[in-house]
């Protein structure tokens, strides 16, 4: 038996974590690393656990936990857990979320975002790097730690810190204090060229940092049907619909001059119409953010992006999509840029 790159593919690819069976397919394929979301029905760190006991190669992470939700300590002790199932193989990426979710649904003060990540990061980051029998010490605005933890059970490990950053300020502030950033969906390559780099470097530069040196990775909206590829760009179009619905995003959409086409899917959501919204999203949008069609359509769409992430992140639509049809887009990822078998070769 003869394994074979996927033709037509090149690059470092990871998945949203598509759950342990096609996982396991996945990484066997060559998957490089899986990360997870987070939301009321997901909690990051326990499916975080769920990839470490699934895999044996990949890189694990968090492609993000709630920064604010948690202390510093139960971040880093979580890590920790899991970064002795996985053998050294996590990462760790937090995102602020938003104002409202913090305060209404979190219930933490989320005022001054990005003084209070990076002091969140300058904390866990402590904590990770604690030595044995030492105090662990961060003398932070936000989170000032003075811990004396006697038990034996610390040491410094190595595990990367990355933000979900999206807007200037927060990627200024991952160029300062991070180990690089987990993109949106949503971005493009011009967002990537136009914003991500420049204000990366500017963080960077501030406290004599390489910005070469940090990672680039991110997720990208990927929905590959063969019978129905119809149906694949219509969940595409709800998913990046669904997204720009956020006004956090509005950077972006300006960026590009879809101002217009985002009033339109946010009135069309608001009016629950999910087909008118799905058809205001303009091409060019759609286009610009997301792979979907056919096998080969998606294919020719991914080597058309001039600027993906150095580590992709294929993440099916989430937005009104079955559990059973996001596990047959999860496979068609692994079919695209999975190795292939070839039957009686030695």
């Amino acid at each position: 038996m003869t394994l074979t790159p996927a033709v037509g593919t090149t690059g470092d690819w990871g998945m949203r974590w598509p759950g342990p069976e096609i996982g396991r397919v996945a990484e066997a394929a060559g998957c490089s690393a899986f990360c997870t979301g987070e939301f009321v029905d997901g909690n990051a760190y326990v499916t975080l656990a769920e990839m470490a006991a699934n895999t044996t190669t990949a890189r694990v992470g968090t492609g993000v936990a709630y920064a604010f939700a948690r202390s510093p300590f139960v971040h880093a002790s979580a890590m920790r857990h899991v970064d002795k199932m996985a053998g050294g193989r996590t990462f760790m990426g937090l995102g602020a979320g938003t104002r409202r979710m913090n305060e209404d649904w979190f219930a933490v003060p989320a005022d001054r975002p990005l003084g209070r990540m990076a002091d969140l990061v300058g904390a866990v980051r402590a904590y990770l790097t604690a030595p044995n029998r030492r105090p662990v010490r961060h003398d932070g605005e936000f989170y000032p730690i003075d811990a004396t933890i006697m038990a034996p059970v610390l040491g410094a490990i190595d595990v990367p810190i990355l933000l979900g950053a999206f807007n200037p300020g927060m990627l200024r502030v991952a160029g300062r204090v991070a180990d690089g950033i987990i993109g949106h969906g949503l971005f493009t390559d011009r967002w990537w060229d136009e914003v991500v780099d420049p204000k990366l470097a500017e963080g960077a530069e501030s406290t004599g940092r390489d910005a070469a040196a940090l990672k680039r990775w991110g997720w990208v909206i990927t929905s590959i049907d063969d019978d129905d590829p119809a149906r694949a760009e219509r969940d595409a179009r709800l998913m990046v619909g669904f997204y720009v619905t956020v006004k956090t995003y509005d950077s972006l959409t300006s960026l590009h001059g879809w101002g217009p086409a985002v009033d339109e899917i946010r009135n069309s959501f608001r009016a629950g119409d999910m087909d008118a919204m799905a058809a205001a999203v303009p091409a060019d949008m759609l286009e610009s953010i997301a792979v979907f069609g056919s096998t080969a359509e998606a294919r020719d769409r991914l080597a058309a992006r001039r600027r993906l992430p150095e580590l992709r992140f294929h993440s099916v639509p989430s937005f009104l999509v079955s559990p059973r049809r996001s596990a047959a887009y999860s496979e068609s990822i692994v079919g695209l840029l999975g190795t292939t078998t070839t039957k009686g070769a030695r």
